[in-house]
């Protein structure tokens, strides 16, 4: 993975900030992760996020401190990781995404796709 290539990572609201809530190895793992990601590679710890037709959304989980941290990302962009999400899934009812936060995640999509559409817009005047 030589970083000759690498995607820019661009944080969507509070994103970065809750991952800076999480403890330090936790923090370390997802910034590797993302890194794998921005080399266009698939991080192993990454899965498609349910609900979103396909693996342009993917949720990187990690268990670790005593605690399941997660990190939500898309790579539907062909020049940028967008990071959606990150946080402590506190829910014991299974392994699944709590619906407040897939919610939360597809409103972030909708706001990166514009993001997205208007850095496009201002390459093309350049």
């Amino acid at each position: 993975m030589g970083n000759e290539a690498l995607k820019p990572v661009v944080w969507i609201a509070s994103s970065k900030k809750d991952l800076l809530d999480f403890p330090p190895p936790t923090i370390r793992d997802v910034g590797h992760a993302l890194y794998v990601a921005q080399c266009g590679e698939k991080p192993p710890n990454a899965k498609p996020l349910q609900g979103f037709g396909g693996a342009s959304v993917l949720e990187i989980v990690l268990n670790e401190d005593g605690g399941t941290y997660r990190a939500v990302y898309t790579v539907r962009f062909e020049l940028a990781v967008y990071v959606l999400h990150c946080f402590q899934k506190k829910s014991r009812s299974g392994i699944a995404t709590p619906k407040h936060d897939v919610e939360l995640v597809r409103g972030r999509l909708s706001i990166a796709e514009e993001d997205y559409r208007q850095w496009q817009e201002q390459l093309k005047k350049q």
